[in-house]
């Protein structure tokens, strides 16, 4: 079987996606065009986002490839499937391009995650999958349209009806192989994500140790996608790592939803001619570890921190072990072996905005940057949707989206206009 895995080209004009705008290595795609080669599959990962090609060009490949099924995400990587862009405009342009020249047209993404019937609607495919999708895929592969009632995970209209078999699916992640990009992808990776200690020089890549947060951070849609924490074997993760800088890769960005205090993996990072960035809880971490992250490479750590006080945090549904000044003091400390340390902070909720201010600006004094607190968006598939709202169904990224642009008036500091109806945004693609 023939599978093409497609990365559309994204473009955000319009849209409240609060993520990084530029292009990250698709790992989702990567790990599944492995496994499904592993399978006996013939696999082609097409990234017209990283190659800045149009949705003609990527037809055009799709054409020549004649694949059985191809696979299009609807989030840009696997970086940003906890914030993704609300809208389905840019993968539902790409499914009406490949329609007839796909094969089999099958959605993955943190949309159909959450409202799977919404998102079969929508793209006008013929398979959504809920959840992580590398297992999925080979699954499906190896399936004909009358058994799909046999996968997991899945949604389909049959006979004008709506299937949707199981919740979200959760990949085994000791399993999931060390990946290998080709010369050409790597090279053109010259973006080092979240990177401001110096200019950058040479290659970047992203990579995962750990997948899934077991935390309840009220904005993160993970809830119906990535969360039970899984660890990554560390021969696996070295693997990968060791063929990377083979290539030149100079900086890594780990993209764990909270990169874990792991021993053995620092010390063999101490090791290794390489320098990376990381998101993490703070609050997990020692002195001694965050010394021992320092001195590993590390040149960004990006922590999130919802409120900067206990009320605030109570309402954001964040469950702490330490108060804002211990958070002050780990973070400070943290600064005095890794170059760039954030304090990525979001609204309060029922805190105190003075506090939040008052705070930051301390931060600021003692050399951590912290941002101005930016509107969190209820994602489906939050804590902060479900608190408001309830379950998701299929009119909640638009309830969401209404929501947050009448509530809000500053949308920080990559929106540069006021966004458009979430309606409108998608008419276009239709």
């Amino acid at each position: 079987m023939k599978v093409a895995l497609v990365n559309p080209p994204w473009s955000f004009d319009g849209s409240v996606y609060l993520g990084c705008r530029e292009p990250h290595l698709p790992l989702e795609l990567g790990y599944a065009k492995a496994l499904l080669e592993r399978a006996g599959h013939e696999a082609a990962l097409v990234d017209a986002q990283a190659r800045g090609i149009d949705l003609d060009a990527v037809r055009a490949e799709i054409a020549a490839f004649r694949p059985d099924i191809t696979a299009i995400t609807t989030a840009p990587s696997y970086l940003l499937w906890r914030c993704p862009p609300p809208e389905l405009r840019v993968p539902m342009a790409a499914a009406a391009a490949l329609r007839g020249h796909g094969g089999l047209l099958v959605a993955v993404g943190p949309h159909g995650s959450t409202t799977p019937r919404a998102a079969l609607r929508k793209l006008g495919v013929d398979v959504v999958v809920l959840g992580e999708c590398e297992e999925i895929l080979v699954m499906l592969a190896g399936a004909t349209g009358s058994r799909f009632w046999q996968i997991p995970s899945i949604a389909y209209r049959r006979n004008g009806i709506d299937h949707v078999q199981g919740g979200p699916y959760a990949a085994c992640a000791r399993t999931l192989p060390a990946l290998r990009w080709d010369a050409a992808t790597i090279a053109r990776h010259v973006h080092h994500h979240h990177r401001f200690d110096a200019v950058p020089e040479g290659p970047s890549a992203e990579m995962e140790t750990s997948r899934g947060c077991p935390h309840r951070g009220a904005s993160c849609a993970k809830e119906s996608a990535r969360d039970t924490l899984r660890k990554r074997p560390l021969e696996t993760v070295l693997d990968e790592l060791d063929a990377l800088l083979a290539q030149g890769v100079r900086h890594v960005y780990f993209i764990d939803e909270v990169f874990p205090p792991d021993r053995a993996l620092l010390e063999a990072l101490c090791a290794r001619d390489v320098v990376f960035g990381v998101q993490l809880r703070i609050d997990g971490w020692s002195r001694e570890m965050l010394d021992l992250l320092g001195r590993a490479g590390c040149v960004s750590i990006e922590a999130g921190v919802e409120s900067a006080s206990n009320q605030g945090r109570g309402t954001l549904a964040r469950r702490c072990s330490a108060s804002p000044e211990e958070i002050t003091a780990l973070l400070v400390h943290a600064r005095r072996s890794v170059p760039f340390v954030q304090a990525n902070l979001s609204h309060a909720g029922e805190g105190d905005p003075a506090d939040a201010a008052a705070w930051r600006q301390r931060l600021l004094g003692l050399g951590v940057w912290a941002n101005e607190p930016v509107p969190s968006f209820p994602y489906p598939g939050s804590p902060a949707y479900a608190r408001r709202w309830g379950a998701p169904d299929d009119g909640a990224w638009e309830r969401a989206h209404a929501h947050y642009v009448a509530e809000h008036r500053a949308f920080g500091e990559l929106q540069d206009s006021r966004p458009l109806p979430l309606t409108e945004l998608e008419h276009g693609a239709r």
